[in-house]
């Protein structure tokens, strides 16, 4: 299989960020639209219901290497939050906690991460953990 270049990669997955993914629950774009190199991304997951996490709205910074996406980008949630997979003191996912992170491939995109978080947040281990007042930050 020919490998595709980072930037048309990234491009690809901007086109899709742009357009919203399946119920809106989870959207991401770039941090600066004039970053050439569409390193600095952010990104929203929408918290899911019957869970601690009901309408929430958690954001998150994503940092794409030179060496995207052959191996992950790096995580980190802005908002506040309590999963097993984030570093409470300064909010940066842990690949080997988090499945996808952990055992990467190449066609992992910034959507699976995101949707893959979300279902960290309905696991039944998860839903109901304490979290940190809405609106705090890291």
């Amino acid at each position: 299989m020919a490998k595709i270049p980072r930037n048309f990669r990234l491009l690809e997955e901007l086109e899709k960020g742009e357009k919203g993914i399946g119920d809106g629950s989870c959207s991401y774009g770039l941090d600066d639209g004039d970053d050439i190199m569409m390193s600095s991304w952010n990104g929203t997951i929408i918290g899911p219901g019957h869970t601690v996490h009901e309408n929430r709205i958690y954001s998150l910074k994503i940092s794409c290497g030179p060496s995207y996406p052959t191996t992950p980008p790096d995580i980190s949630f802005l908002s506040r939050i309590n999963l097993p997979c984030v570093n409470a003191l300064n909010g940066k996912v842990d690949p080997s906690k988090l499945g996808i992170l952990g055992n990467w491939r190449n066609t992992n995109t910034m959507e699976n991460i995101l949707v893959e978080l979300r279902k960290e947040m309905a696991s039944p281990t998860n839903r109901k953990l304490p979290q940190p007042p809405e609106g705090s930050t890291y």
